[in-house]
């Protein structure tokens, strides 16, 4: 075939396959998880894009698979929501053939263990090379970062369209009802994903369509979180609530992208505790200046302690800064910390 597949001889330990996408709110937590695998007596193996690659000598217990995927993205460039979505679809398509060729030698291989693989636990917007997986025999997972609650309004945009919830044709819609969706009081606004017109939405409808599409075609779906905050009767189908990972797993699991911050710990251990508003934007989503200031000066006007991780590209306007509005320092001095 072509390709060869190294590993660093787990014995005969059942095997996990992890592919996880390759951004920073969903390469942690998989890498969490492979770390709870590890810790649990399973041999993993990474399969990875060479787009934002992991370090392998973060993980010497890991095994690692290169899959090319031909994406090129100079430096410093900017990628907001509607740019990252496409960059989603086409790594998919790119990474088919090479990620089926690279699995098919991992199952060949007489020392690679492939006759002991468990699953494959991929990324759930990564539905094409779960397809391949399957399609190989290899039984799989899909791994969801966000809520069990945010996948159920993912999975319900098809029937709000139909129904005529969505897409909201004038801001007094926002606030109508959706009655449909018990037993929580939502509302339009809570269920919509519109982030443009044409092409853009098409490909935000497609991603969440995908999504859903790659849960129920695989055994089951896994959720980074648990029962105390979310319930199981939400979705119908097989879950394993199994977070909080970043908790669960060994300490050495993190594969983060960004450098970590944790100066604002010293800040946070001298609050009282359950008094601290934590606000996070991830590392994709960004607003305008004006949405800034709004968000800021709601922040402030809460009257509570708060500690939030400000992008310095958060602004999405052509060579801006994230800037704080000008009296915030003073209106909340003593009781915030940016970071």
């Amino acid at each position: 075939m072509g390709t060869e597949v190294h590993f660093t001889g787990a014995g005969h330990r059942r095997r996990v396959l992890v592919f996880p996408l390759p951004f920073q709110g969903h390469i942690n937590p998989m890498f969490h998880l492979a770390g709870i695998f590890h810790s649990r007596g399973f041999a993993v193996t990474v399969f990875h894009a060479e787009f934002n690659a992991p370090d392998p000598s973060r993980h010497p217990a890991f095994d690692f698979v290169p899959v090319p995927d031909g994406i090129d993205i100079p430096p410093g460039a900017g990628a907001d929501v509607g740019a990252t979505v496409a960059r989603i679809l086409d790594l998919n398509r790119r990474c088919e053939a090479p990620f089926r060729d690279r699995l098919a030698a991992l199952l060949e291989s007489p020392g690679g263990g492939g006759g002991d693989v468990a699953c494959l636990v991929a990324d759930a917007h990564l539905l094409t090379l779960i397809d391949v997986a399957r399609r190989l025999g290899v039984p799989t997972l899909a791994l969801r970062t966000g809520s069990a609650a945010s996948f159920r309004i993912f999975a319900a945009q098809p029937m709000l369209r139909d129904m005529g919830y969505l897409p909201a044709r004038a801001v007094s819609e926002l606030d109508n009802p959706v009655t449909v969706l018990p037993p929580a009081p939502y509302h339009v606004r809570d269920v919509t994903m519109q982030v443009g017109v044409g092409e853009a939405q098409d490909q935000i409808n497609e991603i969440m369509s995908r999504a859903v599409d790659a849960v129920r075609a695989s055994s089951g779906l896994i959720l980074n979180t648990f029962d105390a905050i979310e319930l199981r009767r939400d979705l119908a189908i097989q879950v394993f609530d199994v977070g909080p990972l970043h908790k669960l797993s060994p300490p050495a699991s993190s594969s983060s992208l960004l450098q970590q911050e944790r100066g604002c710990l010293e800040w946070l251990d001298t609050q009282a505790p359950a008094s601290v508003l934590y606000v996070s934007f991830g590392s994709i989503a960004n607003m305008s200046a004006g949405e800034l200031v709004e968000t800021a000066w709601g922040i402030a006007n809460s009257g509570h302690p708060f500690l939030w991780v400000l992008r310095a590209d958060l602004v999405r306007d052509a060579g801006a800064v994230a800037t704080l509005p000008d009296g915030f320092d003073a209106a909340t001095r003593g009781r915030s910390a940016v970071v």
